[in-house]
């Protein structure tokens, strides 16, 4: 087994960026999902609505990267905007048609199920979708896997070559956010889920092209 793809999303919701290497510590990729908008009710814009979240359309529209440690947000017009700026918050609330910000994580996560979202090739294949689509973290590639088989890996660890160790949870639930066409397949084949929930159990990096062991059942904790 052996890491493809890296990815990371500076702003919850939003279109983020693949990178060769990242860090992983306790709470998942550094950065990942740090930044989120933010409504007046502390409400954080997402693809869907639950206690902590509010559906905002068209999010997945805009796109967040890092310069350093700065989040730059792109907007379907094409023009950029560095956070913190009040300017980047009238933009947004322009935009979504509703009082936002931009502001990082503090008493509420932004993480929808987990710290880490993994998901095989295979996985990917057979749903005619991307890393990308469905806000993977890391996207691995296992020879002879069939789809969806990274779901019987719950309860296990997998031990990256000079980096962290992770455990599995339990499969990860789709939403609306990754198309209704993806969504009708991972239903009808898979009972609506893709990929895998995945919990730090220690840090350290993560790259392309490292090898991965999928070890026995974790110790409880």
């Amino acid at each position: 087994m052996r890491v493809v793809e890296v990815r990371r999303y500076p702003v919850k919701s939003l279109r983020g960026e693949s990178l060769e290497r990242a860090d992983v510590e306790a709470r998942g990729v550094v950065g990942d999902r740090w930044w989120a908008l933010r409504e007046p009710d502390g409400k954080l814009g997402s693809g869907k609505s639950t206690r902590r979240f509010r559906k905002m359309a068209g999010l997945l529209e805009l796109a967040a990267t890092y310069d350093g440690d700065v989040p730059v947000v792109t907007l379907p017009d094409g023009s950029t905007w560095r956070a913190p700026d009040p300017a980047l918050d009238e933009a947004l609330t322009a935009y979504v048609g509703r009082p936002v910000a931009l502001r990082q994580e503090s008493d509420v996560e932004h993480h929808d199920e987990g710290p880490l979202h993994l998901v095989t090739t295979a996985t990917l294949d057979r749903l005619g979708a991307d890393g990308a689509l469905l806000r993977a973290n890391l996207v691995v590639d296992v020879p002879g896997i069939q789809p969806f088989a990274e779901d019987l890996w719950a309860g296990r660890e997998l031990r990256f070559e000079d980096g962290p160790v992770l455990v599995v949870r339990e499969p990860m639930p789709r939403c609306v956010m990754v198309g209704s066409a993806v969504l009708h397949e991972a239903t009808r084949l898979n009972e609506g889920s893709a990929g895998v929930v995945v919990d730090v159990v220690s840090g350290g990096p993560v790259a392309i092209g490292q090898h991965v062991v999928l070890g026995d059942r974790a110790p409880a904790r």
